[in-house]
């Protein structure tokens, strides 16, 4: 499954759940501002920066939305 960490406030993650939602990729989506989501994308990215993609079947994880939607393209 797809995990997204997200802020609803940040243009970059808008701009992967639009493409997501527009290619019907289905995603977990975990917004940073709950406590629990922050803690996860801190453990698993380390970094306090959104949007961060996790694909625990590939094992990828990484950030920057056009990074993102390029592997996106190319795993869906």
């Amino acid at each position: 499954m797809i995990e997204l960490f997200i802020s609803e406030t940040c243009p970059y993650s808008r701009k992967v759940m639009d493409f997501m939602e527009k290619e019907s990729i289905k995603y977990e989506k975990r917004d940073i501002t709950e406590p629990e989501n922050h803690k996860r994308l801190m453990e698993l990215g380390g970094m306090h920066q959104v949007p961060f993609l996790y694909d625990e079947d590939y094992g990828v994880s990484m950030y920057e939305s056009d990074d993102i939607i390029k592997y996106l393209t190319t795993r869906c």
